[in-house]
């Protein structure tokens, strides 16, 4: 079964006005014209099965986050029809979906109802979640207060206790010591054993070699190619290492 389909989809966005000379501003206006769409993403199609797992691959503002985000529903698409069976867990951005005045606690229990956590269930799985983060008596302390590296420990520890069926990943891992990346890693690939599904994007290559099964290459919000990660990935590298012309 097909944990996420996606079947010819796009997502644009309006471009920004703010440089726009007056003449110009004055005419679309006037004639009520707009400015021809950003697409983040365009004519996107892909699958991903039970059991594997995906790296999204592609230069900065090629659609990658914008894929994520149409994944984890934080937004919808303007064309084609995407479908996502089973519960997501999102770590998009280091410390998004966390109120900086709350406090660790109250961000865990507020994020784990997100996902459709009870509370009972909740408290089933709190000790582990601090434990796993290592933020020890800071769990009583507002986010505000902690450092880029606890808040990136603490939402690493609620996404992957709170048993998603789809874990989205989206460079966080790259803040924090060795010692916890390592540590996450081990989790990640538990994760993945268990028949779970990882959706992953970073520029660290070895990560998502050893991570995802499959990968798709993203240019100008375009699919330029998918398939197995090794193949997508020797295709990206060599793309890159072409002289510009």
């Amino acid at each position: 079964m097909a944990l996420i389909t996606f079947q010819n989809v796009s997502k644009t966005f309006p471009r920004q006005a703010g440089r726009m000379l007056l003449r110009n501003r004055l005419l679309h206006w006037f004639t009520g014209g707009e400015a021809d769409p950003f697409y983040a993403l365009k004519h996107v199609s892909f699958q991903l099965e039970k059991g594997h797992s995906l790296a999204v691959i592609g230069s900065n503002g090629a659609g990658k986050s914008t894929l994520l985000s149409l994944v984890a529903s934080l937004a919808q698409p303007d064309e084609g029809t995407i479908a996502v069976n089973g519960r997501v867990a999102a770590l998009l951005e280091l410390g998004s979906g966390f109120h900086p005045d709350l406090t660790g606690r109250e961000n865990v229990f507020l994020n784990a109802s997100v996902l459709g956590l009870t509370r009972k269930r909740t408290n089933q799985i709190f000790d582990s979640i601090v434990e796993f983060s290592g933020v020890g008596d800071f769990i009583g302390e507002p986010i505000r207060t902690y450092s880029s590296g606890m808040t990136m420990r603490l939402a690493f520890a609620v996404a992957v206790n709170v048993d998603p069926d789809i874990l989205l990943i989206d460079e966080v891992l790259a803040v924090g010591d060795a010692a916890f990346q390592e540590k996450c890693y081990d989790r990640l690939r538990a994760f993945r054993r268990s028949g779970k599904a990882l959706v992953c994007v970073s520029h660290g290559h070895a990560m998502l070699q050893e991570l995802c099964d499959t990968g798709v290459w993203l240019d100008h919000g375009e699919a330029v190619m998918n398939g197995a990660v090794s193949d997508v990935l020797e295709a990206y590298a060599y793309h890159r290492a072409l002289p510009a012309t």
